[in-house]
């Protein structure tokens, strides 16, 4: 049993260490990516975006889509380069909470289709951005190194 351990449990966990900088690198690149360009996809287009805010019954359409729309441009170049990636992540939770809420609600019939949403990944990442932090490939590790105890 001793050896099964080791194989299955220490070794994968010993060589998964040297690389526990890389989730959240790809997490921030791949999130700040589609974000970044959602953001100034919509930020070019507010007048059909604001018009599927207002058919989602999202209040003051013409105030919220200009401020969502940045709020995912400037967010994802943020977590592209990981610079305030907490606080760059935490409004997009907000954002993917009230997508989910108002364009999707009305198709959730199961658990297993509310998982399947890729707003649910997308929430699920950037709330894992939001507690676990940048990672040390970051901007934001950069500055804060030589305050680390």
């Amino acid at each position: 049993m001793s050896t099964l351990v080791t194989v299955l449990v220490h070794w994968p966990r010993q060589i998964a260490s040297y690389f526990t900088w890389l989730p959240p690198l790809v997490a921030r690149i791949v999130v700040g990516w589609v974000f970044l360009w959602s953001g100034w996809g919509k930020l070019n287009a507010l007048p059909q975006i604001t018009e599927n805010f207002r058919s989602w019954n999202i209040p003051y359409p013409e105030i919220l889509t200009p401020f969502v729309s940045g709020v995912e441009f400037v967010g994802g170049i943020l977590l592209l380069v990981g610079l305030f990636t907490r606080i760059a992540a935490a409004p997009l939770v907000v954002v993917m909470v009230v997508a989910i809420i108002s364009a999707k609600f009305g198709d959730i019939d199961s658990l297993e289709t509310l998982l399947g949403f890729e707003e649910m990944s997308y929430l699920a990442l950037f709330l894992w951005l939001a507690v676990a932090g940048p990672g040390p490939v970051s901007i934001d590790y950069l500055l804060t190194r030589g305050r680390r105890a």
